[in-house]
C-alpha cells in the first residue's frame, strides 16, 4: 500500500470562480469586514476617513484596520509579515479586495492613528454589551508588567548614574597612576609605548562616558524624574518576576461572567497603587450600570484610592495586606486591635483601651495615633507587642471606608478566588497563546494602541467561542 499522493504543481484544476468561495460563513474575516463597515472611522479618530479630492489616492483606513484586526486575531504582528500575507493569504485577499500595501504603509497606519485604537476597543465593548456578553455585576482588576523595547543596560536611575560616575572616577584615577608609572620608566621599550597609548585611549573613553552620565544625572535632577530610558523614553524599570526589567504596567478590568475585558490601559507606573478607581470607574461607565463591584489583589490597597471608588460608583473588595514594622518583627498586627467607632478607641490584646493622643498631616494625608502608655508600662503581653516603651496604632482619618470594605469581605470570602480565576485568564491568553509578553512599539501612546488591538483580538476570540460568527453577524444586522 502506497502513500496518499497529491497533485503535481502543473496540474490544471477547476478552482472556485471567486475568492469569496474560499471564505466560509463561519470565518472570522466575515465578521471583521462587517464590524469595520459599521464603524464611523472619522468619529473614532482615524485619519483620512474621508478621501481628499486632490493628490494621489491613498489606502482606505477601513482596509488597513481590517488587516490589523485580522492580524492580531491570528497572531501575525510584524508589518513585513502582514505585507507578505496580503499577497498569499486568501482570507486577507478577500478582506482587502486584492490590495497589497507595503510594510511601511501598514506600520505607518498604526503609528499615525495611535489615539484611535482605544475608542475602537470601546466600540467593540459596546457591541459585546449589546450581545449580552457581560454580567455587569462584578469586575476583576489586575495589572501585569510587559517588556518594552528597551534593555536594562539602556535604563538609568539616579543611583545607577551616581554609581557609574564613582566607578568612572576610580578607573580614571587608576589609569592615570599606571600612565604616570609608564612615563617615569627610564627605558622606553616599544611595548611600554604601546601600553601608554592604550591607557590614554581608555582614559579618553572613560572621561567621555563620565561626562555623558553626569549630563544625564543633571537632567534627571532638574526634571524631578527618577529614571531615564534611552531607547524608549517612556519605559520604566519595574519589578518583573523573577528579575527587574524595563517595561510598562498594563491594567485590565475583566467582567466575571465571560472573562471579557471591559477596560484597559497601559501606564509606566511601577506599582498598582492609585489605579483601581480610574480603571474600575471607566469599566462601570462602559457597562452602563450605576454601581458595580470590583475585586483586586493586595497590591491595590491604598486608602485614598479605595475611597475614590465609592465616589465613582465602584464597590471595592481589596484584601488588607499584612505589612508594617510590627508584622516584620513578629509582634501583634493591627488586626489584633479592634476599633470602636462609637468610642473612637482601640482595644489591645490585653483588653486595655487605646485613645487618640496626636495627629500627623503630611501631603494631605491625616493620621491619628492611638496609645496608652500607662497600660503598656506593666503589661505582661508587652514582649509580644512592642520593643519600645509603648505600643501605638496609626489610623488614617478616612479609615472608616476600609472598615466597611473589611466587613464586605467577611460576608463574601470567596470573592478573592473569583478574582484570580477571572483576571488571570486574559493575561495567560495574551502572554502565552497570543505571544504578547513584550511590546513591539515605543512610547506610551504607541504601546497603548498596541495593547488596545491585543485586547480587541482577545475579546473577539472569546465572543467567537461563546456565540459563533453566524450569531454575531445576525446580531449586528438587527
Amino acid at each position: 500500500m502506497g502513500y496518499i499522493e497529491g497533485l503535481p504543481g502543473d496540474q490544471m484544476l477547476l478552482l472556485p470562480a471567486s475568492v469569496d468561495d474560499y471564505v466560509s460563513a463561519e470565518n472570522p474575516a466575515r465578521f471583521i469586514a462587517t464590524f469595520v463597515g459599521e464603524l464611523d472611522l472619522g468619529e473614532l479618530g482615524f485619519g483620512r476617513a474621508r478621501p481628499k479630492s486632490t493628490a494621489r489616492p491613498g489606502y482606505d483606513p477601513a482596509d488597513l484596520l481590517k488587516l490589523y484586526l485580522y492580524a492580531y486575531l491570528n497572531r501575525v504582528l510584524s508589518s513585513r509579515c502582514l505585507a507578505a500575507e496580503a499577497g498569499r493569504n486568501l482570507e486577507v485577499m478577500w478582506l482587502l479586495g486584492g490590495l497589497q500595501p507595503d510594510f511601511r504603509t501598514i506600520a505607518d497606519f498604526r503609528r499615525v492613528n495611535v489615539g484611535a485604537f482605544k475608542p475602537l476597543f470601546r466600540s467593540f465593548v459596546l457591541l459585546c454589551r449589546r450581545l449580552d456578553l457581560f454580567g455587569r455585576e462584578l469586575v476583576a482588576v489586575d495589572g501585569t508588567r510587559l517588556k518594552a523595547v528597551n534593555s536594562r543596560r539602556r535604563n538609568f536611575t539616579r543611583q545607577k548614574l551616581a554609581r557609574w560616575i564613582t566607578i568612572a572616577d576610580e578607573r580614571i584615577e587608576e589609569y592615570l597612576t599606571r600612565l604616570d608609572r609608564a612615563d617615569q620608566a627610564e627605558t622606553k621599550a616599544e611595548g611600554a609605548i604601546a601600553r601608554a597609548a592604550v591607557l590614554t585611549a581608555k582614559i579618553a573613553r572613560m572621561r567621555e562616558r563620565r561626562l555623558r552620565h553626569s549630563a544625564m544625572l543633571a537632567e534627571l535632577m532638574a526634571s524631578g524624574e527618577s529614571q531615564k530610558s534611552l531607547t524608549d523614553p517612556d519605559a520604566r524599570g519595574m519589578a518583573m518576576h523573577p528579575k527587574v526589567g524595563v517595561g510598562y504596567n498594563a491594567q485590565i478590568a475583566v467582567d466575571a461572567r465571560n472573562k471579557l475585558i471591559v477596560e484597559q490601559q497601559v501606564t509606566n507606573a511601577g506599582n498598582d497603587l492609585a489605579l483601581l478607581a480610574q480603571t474600575a470607574g471607566a469599566a462601570r461607565e462602559l457597562l452602563g450600570v450605576e454601581r458595580i463591584a470590583a475585586v483586586v489583589d493586595k497590591g491595590y490597597y491604598k486608602g485614598e484610592d479605595i475611597a475614590a471608588c465609592e465616589t465613582v460608583g465602584v464597590i471595592p473588595y481589596v484584601a488588607r495586606p499584612e505589612r508594617g514594622p510590627a508584622i516584620d518583627q513578629g509582634y501583634f498586627g493591627k488586626d489584633a486591635f479592634p476599633y470602636d467607632a462609637a468610642q473612637d478607641c482601640y482595644t489591645c490584646p490585653a483588653r486595655q483601651r487605646l485613645d487618640p493622643f496626636s495627629r500627623l498631616e503630611k501631603g494631605g494625608h491625616c493620621t491619628i495615633r492611638y496609645g496608652n502608655r500607662q497600660a503598656c508600662r506593666d503589661c505582661t503581653l508587652k514582649p509580644q507587642c512592642t520593643s519600645g516603651t509603648a505600643r501605638t496604632i496609626n489610623r488614617w482619618e478616612g479609615e472608616a471606608v476600609l472598615d466597611r470594605m473589611a466587613d464586605r469581605l467577611a460576608t463574601r470570602p470567596d470573592i478573592l478566588d473569583r478574582r484570580r480565576e477571572t483576571v488571570e485568564h486574559p493575561f495567560g491568553s495574551i502572554k502565552q497563546w497570543m505571544n504578547q509578553g513584550a511590546f513591539l512599539t515605543r512610547g506610551l501612546a504607541s504601546v497603548n494602541a498596541e495593547f488596545s488591538l491585543t485586547s480587541i483580538a482577545y475579546n473577539l476570540r472569546r465572543a467567537i467561542t461563546i456565540l459563533g460568527i453566524p450569531a454575531m453577524l445576525q446580531a449586528m444586522q438587527t
